[in-house]
């Protein structure tokens, strides 16, 4: 948004020069009506773009900050199902002991 502002002011300034530079230039022909109805429709159309680049850019950021939430939720139930695998397969391990051990001495 600063970056918008800063081209508007560059080209406004850029049009009053111009405009100076004109061979009949008068400070006083500069609020006259058509000079008058040019500034106000260049600022308005630059209002409608920066208004437009405004809301895309929000757009996207907002998307962008949900995909980083999304993808923190997600490393955060993988860890937690990492260690529920663990400790299932902790409770595995020691079941089959518990299994071979009852085993082994009717095997004797």
């Amino acid at each position: 948004m600063k970056n918008l502002t800063l081209i508007g002011i560059i080209l406004l300034a850029l049009a009053f020069l111009l405009y100076y530079l004109m061979p009949q230039f008068s400070f006083i022909k500069l609020f006259e009506p058509i000079n008058l109805m040019g500034i106000l429709a260049g600022i308005g159309i630059g209002l409608i773009i920066g208004g437009l680049v405004g809301y895309v850019s929000k757009g996207s950021s907002i998307r962008k900050e949900n995909q980083r939430k999304k993808y923190v939720q997600l490393q955060k139930e993988k860890e937690a199902l990492e260690i529920q695998a663990a400790e299932l397969a902790k409770n595995q391990t020691l079941a089959d002991k518990e299994i071979d051990e009852k085993n082994r001495p009717n095997q004797f």
